[in-house]
């Protein structure tokens, strides 16, 4: 039984020596087709090139979002009137119903709330000095719109209560980015970077016109009226920690369809200081669209009036726009732009009689029985946006 017993023991003594020696050929033999294969890192005659390949495959890295763009919601009293329901509160979604489906398809949606939401305490009111319902925003978002500009000639039409109504009624949105209008000085100076599909951006909103409404001593937070020194001082803040800077501006001649000099010295230092995209409202009227600072930065010098009860066709048209931001980092580096800029002209219908069912429709929805002759105000109109930009493509591409 003892010699039996020994010769298992040799036997599985020469098993455990034959498994290592296979294991350690198995590590001789790996370790070397490593080696060989990996020994451009190790040698000194490196071939920079296959180095590079190796390095170059994640690159380039591209990023994208794609924006729409409308002008004002100018909420004249026959549109309020026409939103309100037996129980007292207001509807305005279905004057969005042939937008919904257009700007809900974009990354973000932008607009101007050029009438302030002021709370129902103060009263709503018509023009000179307006206050809309907060339904009004509650619509804008339901459609989609989640960029929001709120600098305007209107905001201290309601004084400071007003404008505190406002902050609170956009401050409780979630999702939703606006600029214009702040509570404090504290938070106006904060420095704010937003993140859409990998790409940061910064936006702010200024207005050039107050109707001599000006704001309180010592808070002027309350409407973000434009200096040169104020827009420097905020970009100078953003500029190193974002891909892309978009400004609302505020600014022109009412009903003029012309760029005016103050527009073009304004967009053109903006576009000095590394702004990528300004957005105007304020004319109630298209003007045309440009690439300025040799094609890095896209004017849009007015969209027009999105919804509104003014008088006259030019005023009663906006504009439609939508523009793709693309990044992409290679090893030598980042290189952002605001590509592939598309247009379509909307309009809003009411019957004047007794100005009720406002509705905005989109140009390529109208006929003859809703507007008539509208295809020479489709030309008329897209002559003047194209102006300056001939290569501007008419069409949106998720319409």
């Amino acid at each position: 039984m003892a010699k039996k017993k020994v010769r298992r023991l040799k036997r599985a003594g020469k098993i455990i020596i034959g498994c290592g020696v296979i294991l350690l050929l198995l590590i001789i033999f790996t370790g070397y087709y490593c080696l060989s294969n990996f020994s451009l890192f190790f040698s000194s005659n490196v071939d920079l090139k296959e180095v590079n390949k190796v390095v170059e495959k994640k690159y380039p890295k591209k990023y994208s979002f794609n924006l729409f763009m409308v002008g004002d919601a100018l909420i004249h009293s026959a549109i309020y009137e026409d939103a309100l329901l037996s129980d007292g509160s207001y509807d305005f979604k279905p004057m969005l119903e042939y937008i919904k489906p257009i700007s809900s398809k974009y990354d973000l949606a932008y607009y101007n709330q050029e009438t302030i939401l002021g709370g129902k305490k103060l009263g709503y009111s018509n023009y000179p000095r307006f206050n809309s319902p907060d339904e009004v925003g509650d619509a804008f978002i339901d459609a989609g719109f989640n960029l929001v500009s709120l600098a305007t000639n209107h905001t201290m039409d309601k004084g400071e209560e007003g404008v505190l109504h406002s902050v609170n009624y956009w401050s409780n949105q979630k999702d939703i980015v606006w600029d214009g209008q702040r509570s404090s000085q504290e938070e106006r100076d904060k420095v704010r970077v937003y993140e859409c599909n990998g790409i940061k951006y910064a936006f702010f909103s200024y207005t050039t016109w107050t109707n001599g409404l000006e704001t309180p001593a010592g808070k002027e937070y309350l409407n973000n009226v434009y200096s040169p020194e104020k827009a420097k001082n905020d970009i100078e803040k953003v500029k190193d920690k974002v891909d892309i800077i978009i400004v609302a501006m505020h600014w022109g001649v009412e009903y003029s369809m012309d760029v005016s000099s103050e527009q073009e010295g304004i967009a053109n230092y903006l576009a000095s200081l590394g702004v990528d995209l300004i957005i105007g409202s304020h004319p109630h009227v298209v003007e045309p669209v440009q690439y300025i600072n040799d094609g890095k930065t896209l004017v849009i010098y007015s969209l027009g009036n999105f919804i509104s009860d003014q008088v006259g066709i030019e005023r009663l048209t906006g504009l439609m726009m939508e523009v793709t931001i693309n990044k992409v980092e290679t090893k030598e580096g980042t290189v952002v732009t605001v590509d592939s800029p598309k247009a379509e002209l909307i309009y809003t219908d009411s019957s004047y009689s007794s100005k009720r069912n406002f509705k905005v429709y989109p140009y390529s929805k109208l006929d003859d029985s809703i507007l008539p002759n509208y295809m020479n105000y489709y030309n008329e109109y897209k002559n003047i946006v194209s102006s300056r930009y001939s290569d501007l493509v008419w069409g949106l591409s998720r319409s």
